[in-house]
């Protein structure tokens, strides 16, 4: 096992304080801090630290799979098969989905075929792979996750008290289905500007109205009517803002999941969060962002089915372990809380894992090797490693000796 140092990745929506006061860093930091991988992904690869020098795990894994990754190197193609992350949004991700297995391989090659640079900013595919992905909360986390039940949309419609959107809420109350969804964000997402300048307006208007009018009496849906306002205040004149009123709006807390298979709309608002998937970067945009947006590629892989909330609740196998169980044969995830004195549990049965500090200092050990991981950093744990053990260890800046630890590491069947 050695210490693996993740890639720091800036974007707008990052946040300058999370990821720095999780790292130890200055506060603010100099750019928003948005993500830190912890993994193989060619775009930025996390760092291995062997006998005082550095290596890319990317590299590291390709020299010798069979050693790194064992049994399922053959499996994933001679790859590490998920990415670990820590995200940090201050303001709200684009609206986005992420593409089948099936799909990813079609795109990737289209795209190569037509001669788009792997690192353009027109790219839609920078890999072959899909990208299911399960996001737990470190803080209170918001997003915007799946259709809402198109009956529970209508009534918001209504709610709202705009005559602009009694057209589409009886379209949608006619065919309260996927098809109906299909039919009304697809007229949405692609309102010409004018249009658009038009109706966004009103229906903001109507938002504001619905939240003085919540003060004195509660209504149910002030938290998805507050957001379209905070999302238009963002991203002025974006369809984003329209499409977002048809997405369950979803509150993590502390230690909760959230998972999104391929074809799931969705658009993180803010928090801190623990994020795993398979190891890709594939991303379709429909709005809320300056990036590229590719309405058409979007249509092709929703999948508008309506979504029940897919919040994915810890299974206790312990007092100090957690497990997040997805279908996902690619990650598994797991959550250790150590108390302060308590004796060392098993953290890892075999590699390959990527270990993560989220809160205090921890102690790994296998036999007479030890390491010492602080808040913020990670460990590898290769496939011929085995049997580690993790303890709290008391840290200048832990009042309480306590810490928390996260295992990523290969889903099972």
């Amino acid at each position: 096992m050695h210490e693996l140092v993740g890639a720091l990745r800036s974007y707008a929506w990052g946040s300058r304080t999370a990821l720095a006061q999780l790292r130890g860093g200055p506060v603010p930091s100099a750019h928003p801090e948005a993500e830190l991988w912890f993994g193989a992904h060619p775009a930025d690869p996390a760092r291995v630290q062997i006998n005082g020098h550095s290596e890319s795990l990317l590299a590291l894994v390709n020299a010798d799979p069979q050693h790194e990754l064992g049994p399922v190197a053959g499996e994933f193609g001679g790859r590490l098969p998920f990415l670990l992350k820590i995200l940090a949004a201050e303001e709200p991700l684009s609206l986005q989905a992420h593409p089948s297995i099936e799909q990813a391989r079609a795109g990737f090659a289209r795209e190569n075929h037509s001669g788009v640079a792997i690192d353009s900013p027109m790219r839609n595919y920078r890999d072959e792979n899909h990208k299911p992905e399960l996001v737990v909360a470190l803080d209170r986390f918001e997003a915007l996750a799946g259709f809402r039940d198109p009956r529970r949309t209508v009534q918001l419609l209504e709610a709202l008290g705009v005559p602009e959107l009694s057209q589409y809420a009886e379209l949608l109350a006619a065919q309260p289905d996927s098809a109906g969804l299909r039919t009304l964000f697809t007229t949405w997402i692609a309102l010409p500007q004018g249009s658009l300048s038009m109706l966004l307006p009103k229906v903001l208007d109507g938002c504001v109205r619905y939240l003085s009018e919540a003060r004195s009496n509660g209504k149910e849906f002030v938290a998805e009517v507050r957001t379209a306002l905070e999302l238009a205040e963002a991203y002025p004149g974006d369809a984003g803002v329209l499409a977002a009123l048809l997405l369950n709006r979803i509150t993590l807390e502390p230690g909760e999941g959230l998972f999104l298979d391929a074809g799931n709309l969705h658009a993180y608002l803010r928090g801190v969060g623990v994020e795993i998937m398979a190891n890709s970067d594939n991303v379709l945009r429909g709005g809320l962002t300056p990036k590229h947006v590719d309405v058409p590629e979007l249509l092709r892989v929703l999948d508008f089915e309506p979504l029940d909330l897919p919040i994915v609740e810890a299974q206790r196998v312990s007092d100090s372990v957690f497990r997040y169980h997805t279908p996902a044969p690619e990650f598994a995830l797991s959550r250790f809380e150590l108390a302060a004195g308590a004796e060392p549990v098993r953290a890892v049965q075999s590699g390959p894992v990527i270990a993560l500090v989220t809160r205090g200092r921890v102690k790994l050990s296998q036999g007479n090797h030890e390491l010492i991981v602080e808040r913020g950093h990670a460990a590898w744990i290769s496939a011929a490693d085995g049997g580690i053990r993790a303890r709290a260890v008391a840290g200048d800046d832990d009042a309480d000796g306590s810490a928390q630890l996260f295992c990523a590491a290969v889903g099972e069947e």
